[in-house]
């Protein structure tokens, strides 16, 4: 069975997980989610030491199976390639994979973790936690939004302290990368997910020991942070996993050890017959100079089938014409938007992630 733990007690409660003197853990989360993984029935593997609660691309509740070795190899993994342990600002919920790994990464490292108050994400308060972390070496993770908060005089003199800055979540807009980077922070760009113990990929390089291939455009991630399965779902983990090999969700291209991530195969848009990658336009409208953020959905059409309109927040006028030439600079013409809406804001789930079921237009 598993042991149902509050954010506030997860470290110790993971610590004696890992060292095998504890039961398995599952982050406290919302009731019906728990309830979906049932944690007072018996857990299908002995070596399983967490179930980290997930909804994926489909919304739909699901446990990840997670073992001590998974942990460790993701953790150590990290540890190695960002030059060695660190003490850590756990600055996202540890009910996801991000943040507990933040946790796991400090019991390996023997620090404890300087973890950011409640309330709003904001500069003054990151800045307050940094100047709490003692050792020679700082990490944190984060994901997009939190970084562009952070934007400031006060956010940028925080985020040099680190000497790596990981952002995962959610893929990043090309011009926050380049003014973080360009402001002195050490950014570290993560791929993975609940099922790889966290991200295996940084700045599209695999971690030592994760295998990536592409296979009929999908993304496979293998090697020893690759979970068991999912909790009490025989039928999700058989189409899903084979031996250490996760089949992702996500398009993309792994080209000279370097892995692309282009969307996710179940955002792809069909218009006027041709398939066209949501992240891509996105990440090609971002680097317009009117541009602050931008997202890409489908409008039912009876021409195209689905009109490809782009959602953007502005600094500066974007008329269409030249929204459209910008895009077809770098990705076929077939792709580039036939709409602009200017919007306030881009709907966000409480991870940080880009929501883009409230995306979704009506035919107009």
């Amino acid at each position: 069975m598993l042991s149902v733990v509050p954010a506030a007690d997860l470290l110790p409660a993971l610590a004696a997980a890992l060292d095998g003197s504890g039961p398995a853990v599952v982050p406290e989360v919302a009731p019906e989610v728990l309830a979906a993984l049932r944690p007072a029935e018996p857990l299908e593997h002995d070596d399983v030491v967490l179930v980290v609660p997930t909804s994926g691309s489909t919304g739909e509740p699901k446990g990840v199976l997670l073992t001590a070795g998974n942990l460790r190899a993701s953790a150590l993994a990290t540890a190695d390639r960002l030059g060695g342990h660190a003490s850590w600002l756990l600055a996202i919920p540890p009910t996801h994979v991000g943040g507990l790994q933040v946790l796991v990464r400090s019991l390996l490292a023997g620090t404890t973790p300087v973890v950011l108050p409640p309330g709003p994400f904001e500069a003054a308060s990151f800045a307050a936690a940094t100047a709490a972390l003692t050792g020679r070496r700082r990490c944190v993770s984060l994901v997009p939004t939190q970084l562009r908060r952070l934007m400031t005089a006060e956010g940028r003199d925080a985020l040099r302290a680190y000497d790596a800055v990981l952002l995962g979540g959610a893929a990043a807009p090309p011009s926050l990368l380049a003014q973080a980077r360009e402001s002195g922070a050490r950014v570290v760009t993560t791929y993975g997910m609940s099922e790889t113990s966290g991200g295996c990929v940084y700045d599209g390089v695999p971690l030592d020991g994760v295998r990536v291939s592409v296979v009929g455009g999908r993304v496979r991630l293998g090697g020893p942070v690759v979970a068991h399965g999912y909790r009490l779902r025989p039928d999700l983990t058989a189409a899903a996993f084979a031996g250490d090999v996760f089949t992702t969700s996500d398009l993309g291209r792994f080209d000279g050890g370097v892995l692309t991530v282009l969307g996710r195969a179940d955002d792809v848009l069909v218009s006027g017959g041709e398939n066209v990658a949501p992240l891509a336009v996105e990440a090609a409208l971002e680097t317009h100079p009117s541009v602050v953020e931008a997202a890409v959905t489908g409008v039912p059409d009876e021409e195209w089938g689905s009109r490809v309109v782009a959602l953007v927040v502005l600094r500066g006028p974007l008329p269409l014409d030249e929204a459209r030439d910008h895009v077809a600079a770098t990705l076929p013409r077939s792709w580039a938007p036939r709409e602009v809406r200017e919007v306030e804001a881009l709907p966000l789930l409480a991870s940080g992630k880009l929501d883009r079921a409230a995306l979704r237009l009506p035919a107009t």
